[in-house]
């Protein structure tokens, strides 16, 4: 057995949870000595695509008229792709029929979650759907003591001050408006948004937001993976406000890395992450604001073994073993098909 990873237009979704879940299957097939090639010249069995641009679907077709099977993975959906980009909502319908035209295309569909492919089991795909995490190395994101004074010097932080982080592009429904405001609100904590989005893809609102002057709160932009880490253990709280989420990596990393956390209140964690068991949870502005100072003052239970106890049932070991009985299954439907 060969895997082709297809990596078309990578540039573009490299800095995204994409790249980061293209790396995390390399790792999965890795881990149990699968073969596999990004190198579209190479001969292949099966072909992995991770994005809905043109040239995966021209991969798409070649790989069908050679014969090889098609893994689609299903990182969107027309729900996730609202209050994003400049234009999002009122494109919305026709992204919707646009990747399910490409998802269509696969002989099965993998998605993250059972809450992704509930919304996907609606889109009338007819091709067999399966939920399977995009995995986290929990190996490289365990919370040390070096990390922690690397980040901390890193940002001149004294070891008392209270370090509030999130993750993610600039993006409405990510919860970056929220988030500037809670810093504003909250002056003796200090507050770091990593990641980067180019401002032509910002709708004005967001972007106004993010230009404000808050003398607590950052914007570093696009960090590396080993910094991203050293992040995570040098802060108090991981704070992610998205409203909509296939997943969500990044809370995979902050749990793997046992750092507190505080989460809106959305379905996709309703059945997943338990409120005061593995996370916290709010749903209204004044209720993440009293929930921040409880969490970084110490004043909450300490959720962190928990929660990490989670990562550990998605890390990569167990996540290969989960794709090579998809391998399997996908093996009888190409048959049947």
């Amino acid at each position: 057995m060969k895997v082709l990873l297809y990596a078309g237009s990578l540039n573009l979704v490299n800095k995204s949870g994409i790249g980061q879940a293209i790396r995390h299957q390399k790792q999965a097939l890795e881990h149990l000595n699968i073969i596999h090639t990004n190198d579209v010249k190479e001969d292949f069995d099966i072909v992995h695509l991770n994005t809905i641009f043109p040239n995966s679907l021209w991969m798409c077709w070649r790989a069908k008229r050679q014969g090889k099977k098609i893994v689609y993975y299903a990182h969107s959906t027309m729900e996730d792709f609202r209050n994003s980009f400049i234009g999002s909502n009122l494109i919305a319908p026709l992204f919707k029929k646009w990747i399910s035209y490409c998802y269509s295309k696969g002989d099965i569909i993998i998605t993250p979650t059972d809450y992704s492919k509930s919304i996907l089991d609606t889109y009338g795909l007819q091709r067999p759907i399966f939920s399977l995490s995009n995995g986290i190395d929990t190996s490289f994101f365990q919370r040390t003591a070096e990390a922690r004074n690397r980040f901390r010097q890193k940002y001149h932080l004294h070891d008392e001050e209270k370090v509030v982080i999130s993750v993610g592009h600039f993006m409405e429904r990510k919860g970056i408006d929220d988030f500037i405001e809670l810093a504003k609100q909250l002056p003796d904590y200090t507050f770091y948004w990593f990641g980067h989005t180019s401002m032509n893809l910002i709708p004005a609102k967001i972007k106004k937001a993010i230009k404000q002057e808050v003398p607590n709160l950052h914007f570093p932009g696009f960090i590396s993976r080993e910094d991203l880490r050293d992040a995570y253990c040098g802060s108090d709280l991981f704070l992610f406000l998205t409203h909509e989420e296939t997943e969500g990596i990044v809370l995979l990393e902050a749990l793997a890395a046992k750092i507190p956390i505080l989460v809106r209140d959305i379905p996709i964690y309703e059945k997943w992450l338990d409120d005061n068991v593995h996370v916290y949870k709010a749903s209204q502005f004044q209720s993440f604001k009293e929930q921040i100072i409880r969490i970084v003052d110490q004043a909450a239970p300490d959720l962190t073994n928990n929660g990490y106890k989670l990562a550990m049932e998605k890390d990569i070991t167990h996540i290969s073993k989960r794709l090579v009985e998809l391998y399997e299954i996908e093996d009888r439907v190409s048959v049947q098909g």
